[in-house]
């Protein structure tokens, strides 16, 4: 199924990823995603500076691999779907965010090297697109606003 509403960010990752797990037993990562644009004013000379931050959600076997493999500082590719979740705080203010879905983390390559090592399958499985676990979109009995027994993170 295609969504009208891909998205792929490369940036470095502000925060540590976080593994929790849902009630029902799903992993989800966390984190933070910066992307920085530099650019010469022409009118001034000087280099300008604009910085754009990312949540970032990863689901199932993904987020166990991020949490697994990536640190702060890591440049990463991140593509995915972009999702707006609403709350409201204990003090009854109506808050909102966007936040990316990942269905794909991998690391840049552009000023780094890595070593991949492929993962046996955790689930089983018959292969093909999100079979086994490995896809980034919440399991279909997830509902949209996943509870973690907690605020939004």
């Amino acid at each position: 199924m295609a969504f009208d509403n891909t998205v792929t960010v490369t940036g470095n990752i502000t925060r540590d990823p976080e593994l929790r797990f849902t009630p029902g037993g799903s992993a989800v990562a966390t984190f933070g995603l910066a992307w920085n644009r530099r650019w010469q004013n022409r009118q001034t000379n000087e280099t300008e500076e604009q910085v754009s931050f990312f949540d970032v959600t990863c689901w199932n076997t993904l987020a166990e691999n991020v949490s697994e493999s990536l640190v702060k500082g890591t440049r990463v590719v991140v593509s995915g779907r972009m999702e707006q979740r609403s709350w409201e705080t204990q003090d009854g203010d109506r808050r909102s965010k966007i936040e990316i879905i990942a269905d794909e983390v991998s690391p840049s390559l552009r000023w780094a090297t890595v070593e991949v090592i492929k993962n046996e399958r955790r689930d089983g499985g018959g292969g093909g697109r999100n079979q086994g676990g490995g896809g980034g979109r919440p399991p279909r009995n997830q509902p949209q606003g996943y509870d973690l027994d907690e605020e939004p993170f």
